[in-house]
């Protein structure tokens, strides 16, 4: 399939309506932010070749909080641009005097983009399910532009990797995956995620990867015709469907409070 490459302020549409990841509205027409490639499926976006995670709305993300305010937590969330967590986004009543005791410098934290504006300040929330600060379990970095193939189409991916090693996983949008577990099932899921980045432009990835993580046992045809759909991801690295949103939202219910 022909792939367009596109600069840094290169127009892509005339219709701001279609502005998604990777791309700026002025003068109510969508540039491309980045350099990178040009995704068309639902609205346009920018796939970058390299680079910072560059934070939009719904976006899952891994944050580390690098100051404490009054009223907000600030977090490194592995982008040109800080994250804000005001204290009101958080899942309970906390008083600006309490705030560093529940999460303070160098601690980490599930959270959801809520939004960002046009000079790129960006909230975020933590009131859903299954968002929370991490006390437990490993963060893997990993390239934030590969994360599609990590979820998988539709979730496929992540699903079979929680399943196959009994750990609990959440995958941010900003390169940063958070795993729990027994020790040797998140050394074999970090093996295993290490290998979807070293393989990630193959095919036959899901299958190969569920074989590694089943010591070579073969992969029943039921699996095989569920997880066949993961390598569409391939050519469709730009964007998240709202449908993965929802597969990872019904992962998110699943985890611990």
């Amino acid at each position: 399939m022909e792939r367009e490459i596109v600069l840094p302020g290169q127009l892509l549409s005339e219709n701001k309506a279609e502005s998604g990841p990777g791309t700026y509205v002025k003068d109510g027409k969508v540039y491309s932010l980045l350099y990178g490639i040009k995704n068309a499926r639902n609205k346009l976006s920018v796939i970058p070749f390299s680079g910072k995670y560059i934070p939009s709305s719904k976006d899952f993300v891994i944050g580390t909080v690098i100051e404490v305010t009054p009223s907000n937590w600030i977090f490194d969330i592995g982008s040109p641009y800080d994250g804000l967590l005001h204290v009101s986004e958080y899942p309970k009543r906390v008083e600006s005097d309490k705030m560093p005791g529940i999460m303070g410098a160098g601690d980490s934290a599930l959270l959801r983009v809520k939004d960002v504006n046009p000079s790129m300040k960006v909230e975020l929330s933590m009131r859903e399910r299954g968002l929370k600060p991490l006390n437990v379990g490993r963060i893997i970095n990993v390239v934030p532009a590969k994360v599609p193939r990590v979820i998988g189409h539709g979730g496929s991916m992540v699903s079979m990797l929680k399943k196959e090693t009994n750990c609990e996983i959440f995958v941010g949008q900003n390169g940063r995956i958070w795993i729990k577990g027994k020790d040797a099932d998140m050394d074999r899921l970090t093996e295993a995620i290490d290998m979807i980045m070293q393989q990630s432009h193959t095919t036959g990835l899901t299958d190969r990867v569920c074989r590694f993580l089943r010591n070579g046992e073969d992969v029943d045809v039921d699996t095989e015709e569920n997880l066949a759909d993961a390598e569409e991801v391939e050519e469709d690295e730009g964007g998240i469907p709202e449908d993965t949103y929802r597969k990872v939202d019904a992962l998110l219910e699943e985890t611990d409070d």
